[in-house]
């Protein structure tokens, strides 16, 4: 039970440093707006604060650095250079190829179940990437905070209470509650298939280092569609590329990255454990 609690507490707290940085960064940008009208809190849920992409990049780049912080120094999420030590890049390079393989069919399952992320979102999400910084925000450090939360602490936890014999059960549940926390359907189930891969890699290697790895690659490629093709973000795959065969034969190519990528790890997974 103290366990369960350990969790709980965790996730609490991850919650709490993404108010407290939109109420920080709201009431920042108050006084540098100079309108002393307003309060805090009427500023960091205004449409100003939350329309305008530097104050987001803002809240964002607070809240990843302050739970990188606190569970690095708890020591909720331990940090360690053992898993360096080994050498693993062969493995990382196919981490990272692998994540490649996973951005075609996971919008395509999408678009098949009828999910989309609500357009407030997209908007948010493309004013951030448009900051100067903010590739560095959301493809470095949200990967890094969020797996030393998700992964280093929470499956971390999760993988002590229940029995090894049924540690995909840690897997799923950590997985649930990373898609929970992105608050919509469509990056719901994005993200739970994503937590499934990642927390799959944190039980075979017991380090968030691959998990970074896959997080950044998938924000990365996320970010690069973002600055290049712009209207991707609004449109379908048969609009993005042009008929329905093409989509076929996209999903084809991302399988033929996707399962010899897997193979590798895997293979490297029997060998070093």
């Amino acid at each position: 039970m103290n366990r369960f609690l350990t969790i709980v507490k965790y996730l609490v707290v991850f919650i709490a440093i993404q108010v407290f940085a939109t109420f920080a960064v709201g009431f920042v940008w108050q006084l540098v707006e100079g309108d002393n009208a307003r309060t805090a809190l009427q500023t960091a849920v205004s449409d100003e604060v939350t329309t305008n992409g530097l104050a987001m990049l803002l809240i964002s780049a607070v809240s990843s650095v302050l739970t990188i912080l606190l569970f690095m120094s708890a020591r909720w999420s331990p940090f360690s250079r053992d898993y360096i030590r080994t050498r693993p890049w062969t493995l990382l390079f196919w981490v990272a190829i692998l994540a490649c393989g996973t951005i075609i069919p996971s919008q395509w399952m999408l678009e098949l179940l009828g999910l989309e992320a609500p357009p407030e979102m997209q908007q948010m999400f493309e004013k951030i990437m448009r900051q100067p910084a903010g590739y560095f925000v959301i493809g470095i450090l949200v990967p890094i905070a969020e797996e030393m939360v998700f992964r280093g602490a929470i499956l971390r936890t999760l993988l002590r209470i229940f029995n090894p014999r049924y540690h995909w059960l840690p897997i799923v549940l950590s997985a649930l509650l990373f898609g929970a926390v992105h608050a919509n359907m469509a990056q719901f189930f994005h993200a739970t298939l994503l937590g499934l891969l990642l927390g799959w890699l944190y039980y075979h290697t017991n380090s968030i280092v691959p998990g970074i790895v896959l997080h950044w690659m998938n924000n990365t490629i996320a970010y690069v569609l973002t600055m290049l093709l712009p209207q991707s973000a609004d449109c379908t795959l048969v609009e993005l590329f042009g008929s329905e065969q093409r989509v076929w034969l996209a999903l084809a190519c991302s399988l033929c990255i996707f399962l010899p990528a897997l193979f590798q790890i895997v293979s490297r997974f029997e060998r070093r454990f």
